[in-house]
């Protein structure tokens, strides 16, 4: 296994009966990568789950034994109260993709872990599962655990956690005297170790990051600032009529009357009334929330059926989705170089670059009916409609697209070039529009990197 305290540099091969064994290799390519050096956690849980699974221990992958035997959970860790083996599980996906798609393209089979639970799959390039290596018993194991999925993970993670909370609860008065002997030393250990990751937090709080510049010009201003997330509801009207309603249709509610096929009155209602965002959107508007330059009393989240032309003349804005799932970015992208557009009744959708320079395209267009294809999405930071403020948007031609966008304002230095150049001496920074090109993996955005970016 591997040991977190001791980074990557020992990982011991499982008892396989085959050291060759080339899915185990995979797996040390793969924590060995650059996508893995600097991931502990994430290498640990794979090679845990891999360990497992070559093993023929598929049974023993739930996420009650994950949480215990990789990130170090007590046995009395509840997984309905702690969620990080789900969202490690998250990352880890993601980044299994990114290594299939780019260092791990040449690979035999690349290592999935299907949504419902955490035992990976060994498949071929061809899409092939590879069990021809493992034993019948095995296969026959990682059949069920598989079609299982995240119930089964889930009834015996609870029942582990139950059976280990009822042995403590019959053992416990006999040891409460020394327990309590016990905790008045450990109290005084509480209050040292405490201390130390209080500050630990403190100080990466107080990291800069380098889009820390964009995120100051932002919210330095006594404004007010509004995020407004996709309306995902009226970008499936959309979708189902074929037709695309422009900003003015949606603020008097021509969507309201388009005829939906194949669908109950019920839920036509429940389609054309509530208020449906995506899940990327939640994890955006979340993460601008807990920006350390953020003034949470000037905070405000808007549903773009409740935004209002007097929110963009005298606030910030922040507005995520293209004109599909968000008619305001209409108005936000008028002026703009790089442009979404749809055609072919809301089937097809590029960015226009209405003035190319050399090596640049007219037109960058998404294949959606491909599983793993080019996507493209716009970065633009703008002055508001009464230049009192800015508009920060936030679109992709699809979801994958919006993901690759805010994960490039939010984590590493991608648009630190753009950045730099935009910045003024007084630490505002001048208007500017950045072009991205990302691969969608199963709606998951890989290797995204800049294409083309204007500064005024």
């Amino acid at each position: 296994m591997i040991s977190e305290r001791h980074g990557l540099s020992h990982i011991e091969q499982p008892a396989l009966g085959n050291d060759d064994d080339g899915r185990w290799q995979l797996v040390q390519r793969i924590v060995g990568s650059r996508r893995f050096q600097r991931a502990p956690l994430l290498s640990r849980f794979l090679v845990h789950i891999c360990s497992e699974t070559l093993q023929g221990r598929q049974q023993e992958i739930t996420e009650y034994q994950i949480g215990v035997q990789v990130f170090d959970r007590p046995r009395t860790y509840r997984t309905v109260e702690d969620n990080i083996v789900r969202n490690y599980a998250r990352q880890l996906r993601r980044r299994l993709a990114e290594y299939a798609a780019d260092e791990g393209k040449d690979e035999p089979y690349r290592i999935e872990i299907p949504l419902g639970g955490y035992v990976p799959v060994f498949a071929a390039q061809d899409g092939r599962c590879v069990t021809d290596e493992m034993s019948p018993e095995a296969q026959r194991l990682l059949e069920r655990t598989t079609e299982a999925g995240i119930l089964a993970s889930s009834l015996v993670s609870r029942a582990e956690e139950t059976s280990y909370v009822d042995s403590l609860k019959r053992t416990v008065k006999p040891r409460r005297v020394a327990r309590l002997a016990l905790l008045a030393m450990y109290t005084f250990l509480l209050i040292g170790i405490t201390a130390t990751v209080l500050g630990h937090f403190q100080s990466a709080r107080g990291a800069v990051q380098p889009t820390s510049v964009l995120w100051t010009s932002l919210f330095r201003s006594p404004l007010n600032t509004f995020v407004v997330p996709a309306d995902s509801g009226f970008n499936l009207i959309e979708d189902l009529s074929r037709s695309q309603i422009p900003l003015g249709g949606y603020l008097k509610g021509d969507y309201l009357a388009l005829p939906l096929p194949a669908m109950d009155e019920h839920s036509q209602a429940d389609l054309r009334t509530q208020e449906f965002t995506s899940f990327v959107d939640l994890q955006v508007v979340s993460a601008i929330a807990r920006l350390p330059e953020v003034d949470p009393q000037r905070l405000f989240i808007r549903f773009p059926r409740d935004l209002r032309m007097d929110d963009l003349k005298s606030g910030n804005t922040i507005l995520i989705g293209s004109l599909g799932s968000n008619p305001w970015a209409e108005l936000a992208q008028r002026n703009l170089n790089f442009r979404i557009a749809y055609s072919n009744k809301m089937q097809q959708a590029w960015v226009e670059d209405t003035n190319p320079k050399p090596g640049e395209a007219k037109h960058y267009t998404s294949i959606w009916t491909e599983p793993a294809h080019p996507t493209y999405a716009v970065i633009a930071y703008q002055p508001n409609l009464a230049g009192t403020g800015h508009i920060l948007l936030i679109e992709g031609l699809d979801v994958a697209g919006t993901q690759a966008a805010a994960d490039v304002l939010l984590h590493g230095d991608t648009l630190l070039p753009v950045l730099r150049a935009a910045r003024q001496s007084n630490g505002d920074l001048r208007p500017f529009e950045v072009l991205l090109e990302s691969t969608s993996i199963q709606s998951n955005a890989v290797t995204t990197h800049v294409v083309a970016s204007r500064i005024e």
